[in-house]
């Protein structure tokens, strides 16, 4: 897990600092493909396949192949998903519009 990998690495410089001893290095837990980038790429694709879930669960069930708790659960995950999605884009374009507002 990064967290903890970057808590571990700051507790042992902190206790290098007070030991006098030099900090150790810490080395990164993501590569340049991962992060927050990575992060959200994965989010969107999982949002996606939410949605074909739920469309291949209606076609089922018009089709009468599925039982339609099966297209309940599927598009509500599906709208939980886009939801979440949605939440963390506002939050994102709050963010980025606080950021332009600082003076330099």
């Amino acid at each position: 897990m990064a967290s903890s990998n970057f808590a571990a690495g700051a507790y042992a410089a902190v206790q290098g600092l007070s030991s006098g001893r030099p900090a150790p290095r810490v080395q990164p837990t993501t590569s340049p493909s991962e992060g927050f980038a990575g992060l959200l790429g994965q989010a969107l694709d999982g949002v996606g396949d939410a949605g074909r879930r739920a469309d291949v669960q209606a076609v089922s069930a018009a089709s009468g192949k599925a039982n339609v708790v099966d297209v309940v659960t599927a598009v509500a995950e599906s709208e939980t998903a886009l939801q979440t999605m949605v939440a963390v884009r506002d939050r994102m374009i709050s963010a980025y519009e606080e950021i332009m507002r600082m003076q330099i």
